[in-house]
């Protein structure tokens, strides 16, 4: 599968398997973010859905619908409760979502 492919369905596969090393792999692709990063973004996820449990889920899901009404405010706020992700990496991030998923395909997340 190229990058371009990659959807945060590829990460969710990567979490319900248990695969962090991967989880973190397909971050670097969605989110822009170095591999450092990515895997601490991957663990603080973990830790969080550990702690969330469903909630945590239909928070981070929720990200769909924020970036189909191009909320950027809400995306970073949300890249940083499921992610951890703050200040510049935060705000890159969602610029790098933003552009992945334009508007008219974000159905295909």
């Amino acid at each position: 599968m190229s990058d371009d492919e990659l959807t945060f369905r590829d990460f969710a596969g990567a979490v319900m398997g248990n695969d962090w090393e991967r989880a973190a792999e397909v971050l670097v692709v969605l989110l822009g973010v170095e591999r450092s990063v990515a895997r601490r973004a991957a663990a603080h996820f973990q830790v969080e859905m550990d702690n969330g449990g469903p909630t945590f889920m239909m928070k981070a899901m929720g990200m769909r619908q924020v970036v189909a009404a191009r909320d950027n405010i809400q995306l970073v706020a949300l890249l940083g409760e499921c992610f951890g992700l703050t200040g510049a990496a935060a705000d890159s991030a969602a610029t790098a979502v933003m552009a992945r998923y334009p508007e008219a395909s974000v159905t295909a997340t």
